[in-house]
């Protein structure tokens, strides 16, 4: 009887929506086209059987013939702060990461609608407030444009308080109509359907939001549903109980603890063509467990919750217009050139420049001042141009016949790249120049190499043209220059001793943070480390094999090209003298002894002893720095790539290529828990 009951509450539901939708139609057709398609009585009868059903279901949707919007513009949004905040979920564009986590425990794919977040917030069945997520901590109220949504229930037949989330968003077809009828071709504002309902939202006047046809579909409901909790414990069954109360919900299937990757790459595809068939913009789906217990004991960060991921499509691309090249020389002499562009909002974020990589790429883009460019952010993070939409019209004047820097002539450097390609750079070759010498000095003092944290990069630049930094040594001389330091604008006997108590405490360092700091191409951590391992934490045995041109591609994760770079280092005069002279100024912390890894009984009993191990992505339990002590500690070492001689891959959060290149080679990939499970306690 229950369910006899329960269905017949769906379909009135379902009914009054439907009712909504054809009487709004016939009174487009009456009044802005006056070519009606029904009789005055027909329509007056579906609007009699419209105001019985929204009376028997206690539900009146925002657009409904049966209420009459009076719409009020408002001054200024106000601002409003959530009393839980509204945080978003982590990314990925692996779906092997989606496997990952349901193998955990039930879950639900949905769509990742794109538009605006939006919060509504009903008091014993009226809704009192609507707000926009803002930063997730505070949002603007919207309450006013409310009723110029086409779908959002302003009553629900529920007393108490109910707080639901969803996305307000404009069907894509709704958008391309409206793009050449309301807003124009040229309008740049709003260049795709998540634009302009971001904007159309937040319209202070109601009238016009009204014209921008947008719609509410619901993902979560934040609070008001305890009693229906206690019965079931699940977000789905959430989320149709919310149906039932009149909301359009947004699309989702069920995924079972023990789902496959077909299955999981099956279900995007489904639910891909049910939004292209309901004209529903997404730009990928969302993963959140079902049960609303487990849910909660993931817990979140100050950033997003734990319980869930979106899963992004291909990245999104923007269009906008290129303005002119920045060219960068940095520390080795290569100029590396950085576009500008019109700055566009890219994930939240305003972006304007992004690397170009080199001449090949550009020429390859066929860039000129004034060009149409599509740009993205790679893997949610890196400004990348994608396309050049007006080909045909290259500046080659645009590469520089001299460095910006310090004038002397450029230099084109050929080499082989991927596939055979040829990649061409831009060099100055003048190693007193400025701007390359700046670079290494900045490179020397930082974390990673000989730590002088108290030393800003403009402080460096500002030394380096008062002549107190001429050498890397001149850094442990400069109470030389004290009194001068403390004259200086924005400095005083604080900053100073400030400066000098950084500078000192980096007089006590270590085999890799030297070996770093030296800057020899492409030797950072890792290799230092592995370096360190080999020789003992001993420079002067480390010198005399690098002298000796020593071949170092036969220790773990060095290849051919580090162990060229490290021949040609050391025999140049002017490194080699730097190399000796400069361990004048500092002491070296004896290194761990690395036999006491093999008397360690968790190195003993490790099952990685003697394995080279590959790390990727962010990590639960670890520092980059830690985990490579960690297998330090149990007799493996840290590798810097994934290569044939790679034994395994420790795959965290948002892995980069390191993960398809393991596949590629048949590296066995952990997590970081199965990592954690193998090694003794």
């Amino acid at each position: 009887m229950q369910k006899v009951h329960r269905k017949q509450k769906d379909e009135d539901v379902k009914k009054v929506a439907e009712l909504v939708a054809k009487l709004n139609q016939y009174r487009h057709e009456y009044y802005n086209k006056a070519k009606p398609s029904v009789p005055d009585a027909l329509y007056d009868h579906l609007f009699d059987e419209l105001q019985k059903l929204e009376k028997k279901t206690g539900i009146i949707l925002s657009n409904s013939p049966t209420q009459t919007v009076g719409f009020i513009p408002v001054s200024k949004l106000e601002k409003v702060r959530h009393p839980l905040p509204l945080l978003s979920l982590d990314k990925t564009k692996q779906t092997e990461e989606l496997l990952q986590m349901a193998g955990k425990a039930p879950a639900l794919l949905m769509l990742k609608l794109d538009g605006l977040t939006i919060k509504l917030v009903y008091e014993n069945g009226h809704l009192v407030e609507a707000s926009t997520r803002g930063d997730g901590d505070i949002g603007e109220v919207i309450t006013h444009n409310i009723p110029a949504f086409y779908n959002v229930p302003t009553r629900i037949p529920r007393k108490g308080r109910l707080v639901i989330t969803g996305e307000g968003l404009i069907h894509k077809d709704d958008f391309e109509e409206m793009k050449s009828r309301i807003l124009g071709k040229a309008d740049k504002e709003v260049c795709n359907a998540r634009n302009l309902a971001s904007g159309s939202i937040r319209l202070l006047n109601p009238a016009d939001c009204k014209e921008r046809h947008v719609y509410f579909y619901a993902f979560n409901i934040l609070e008001g549903m305890e009693d229906f909790g206690k019965i079931a414990d699940s977000r789905g069954r959430l989320l149709e109980a919310a149906g039932e109360l009149g909301f359009a919900i947004c699309p989702f299937t069920f995924l079972p603890e023990h789902v496959t990757l077909r299955e999981i790459e099956d279900r995007i595809g489904c639910l891909k063509v049910l939004a292209e068939d309901g004209q529903i913009p997404i730009d990928g789906m969302v993963f959140r467990y079902d049960s609303l217990s487990y849910s909660k004991r993931c817990g979140r960060t100050g950033h997003h919750y734990k319980d869930g991921i979106a899963f992004k499509f291909e990245d999104d691309t923007f269009e906008t217009v290129f303005r002119s090249i920045e060219w960068e020389p940095g520390r080795s002499g290569e100029i590396a050139p950085v576009a500008v562009f019109d700055t566009v909002e890219i994930d939240g974020c305003f972006v304007s420049r992004a690397s170009l990589h080199n001449l090949s790429f550009i020429r390859d883009l066929e860039l000129f001042p004034g060009c149409r460019v599509l740009v993205s952010k790679r893997n949610m993070i890196i400004p990348h141009i994608e396309e050049n939409l007006d080909r045909g019209h290259y500046k080659k004047n645009m590469i520089p016949e001299a460095c910006p820097c310090c004038g002397k002539p450029t230099r084109i450097f050929s080499r082989a790249g991927d596939k055979g390609k040829l990649v061409e750079t831009l060099h100055c070759d003048n190693p007193d120049c400025s701007s390359q010498i700046l670079h290494k000095f900045i490179h020397f003092a930082e974390k990673k190499a000989m730590d002088i944290s108290g030393i800003s990069e403009a402080t460096i630049e500002k030394f380096m043209e008062m002549g107190f930094l001429k050498t890397f040594r001149d850094f442990y001389h400069l109470d030389r220059y004290k009194d001068e330091i403390v004259q200086m604008e924005g400095f005083g006997e604080k900053s100073y001793q400030k400066i000098i108590g950084s500078v000192e405490k980096s007089r006590n360092t270590t085999f890799t943070r030297y070996v770093v700091a030296m800057d020899i191409p492409m030797i950072g951590r890792t290799a230092g480390r592995i370096l360190e391992r080999h020789f003992q934490g001993d420079l002067q045995e480390f010198t005399k094999a690098a002298v000796n041109r020593f071949d170092f591609t036969s220790l773990p994760g060095v290849g051919e090209t580090m162990c060229r770079n490290i021949w040609e280092w050391f025999h140049d005069g002017r490194n080699l003298k730097l190399w000796k002279t400069l361990q004048e100024e500092v002491h070296f912390k004896k290194m761990e002894d690395i036999t006491m890894a093999k008397k360690n009984n968790s190195a003993k009993d490790s099952p990685f002893a003697g394995c080279t191990i590959v790390v990727t992505g962010k990590l639960e339990n670890f520092t980059r720095n830690t985990i490579h002590e960690k297998l330090k500690s149990i007799g493996a070492t840290a590798g810097s790539s994934v290569t044939k001689k790679t034994d395994y891959l420790i795959c965290g959060e948002k892995p980069g290529s390191k993960l398809a290149k393991a596949k590629e080679l048949g590296v066995p990939v952990l997590t970081e828990q199965e990592f954690l499970d193998r090694i003794p306690a």
